[in-house]
């Protein structure tokens, strides 16, 4: 299953052609490389099904990818935790992303605690990254991810600290932007408005596609690879492009000049 929705219409072209990608705005001064980009999940799937795409377009622009998973799936009803670590590290290598697993609370259990915090800050320091995605912290959703989305936000100041004695093995480090992302949409924000990032590739929703059939696990129970598509179709349309994928800044956005905001989501 590869599907991929090319957009031939004028608008649409014209719209690619104004917008500026996530990577392009975080294009440090003077063409030096890319920040890496690190991302959260609580389940071995939740960075695939949510912003896999996202992943997969910014490791081909040629930006490292880094992805925390804090639990091995241990409490879902399908798969076990030997098979979904193994499918994890499966999709991370299609996205073109290292992936590696925290042992904390277990699936099901995590729970606030500045412990977790600083652990997730040291990762900060040590991967270095530019930017961050983490799940929304919305509530109405599993509560692991919600209470993720909050630690890896604690953990965007505690890695500016210096005097934090857990992490003086590393330099501080300050992250140019947090982004939350949704596993469902009753987990998206209502009170960020969203930028949407173009995923319309072809090979881009080949890559996404490959990642969510590499859960074999999860998606034997219940269509989610056609949900997570049939979402960022409805995304796109809103823009006129084929596929979009929903990121919800933790703050608001800083521009140089009005000609970095790319095109507004209105086709209609």
């Amino acid at each position: 299953m590869k599907p991929g929705l090319k957009s031939t219409s004028k608008p649409a072209r014209r719209a690619s052609a104004r917008r500026v990608s996530l990577a392009d705005r975080n294009q440090p001064s003077g063409g030096s490389a890319l920040q890496p980009l690190l991302a959260f999940g609580a389940h071995p799937d939740d960075i695939e099904f949510a912003c896999g795409a996202v992943i997969a377009q910014e490791t081909r622009a040629g930006r490292a990818a880094h992805l925390v998973v804090c639990s091995r799936g241990e409490a879902g009803s399908y798969g076990n935790p030997r098979l979904r670590v193994a499918e994890a590290k499966k999709a991370a290598a299609l996205l073109g992303a290292t992936v590696e697993f925290l042992a904390l609370d277990g699936d099901a259990h995590l729970e606030m605690r500045a412990a977790h915090a600083v652990k997730f800050a040291e990762i900060f320091r040590r991967v270095r990254p530019g930017i961050v995605l983490a799940p929304s912290v919305v509530e109405n959703q599993h509560p692991d991810h919600s209470r993720l989305g909050r630690l890896a936000r604690d953990a965007a100041r505690i890695a500016r600290y210096g005097g934090v004695k857990e992490l003086r093995r590393h330099k501080p480090h300050a992250i140019e932007r947090l982004f939350f992302y949704a596993v469902t949409p009753e987990a998206e924000p209502r009170d960020i408005t969203p930028v949407l990032i173009d995923v319309s590739a072809p090979e881009i929703i080949s890559a996404w596609t490959e990642a969510m059939e590499a859960h074999a696990s999860q998606v034997s129970a219940r269509n989610y690879i056609e949900l997570q598509l049939t979402r960022a179709r409805l995304l796109g349309a809103r823009a006129g492009m084929g596929h979009a994928v929903a990121l919800f800044p933790n703050e608001p956005l800083v521009f140089e000049s009005l000609s970095q905001t790319g095109c507004a989501a209105r086709n209609f």
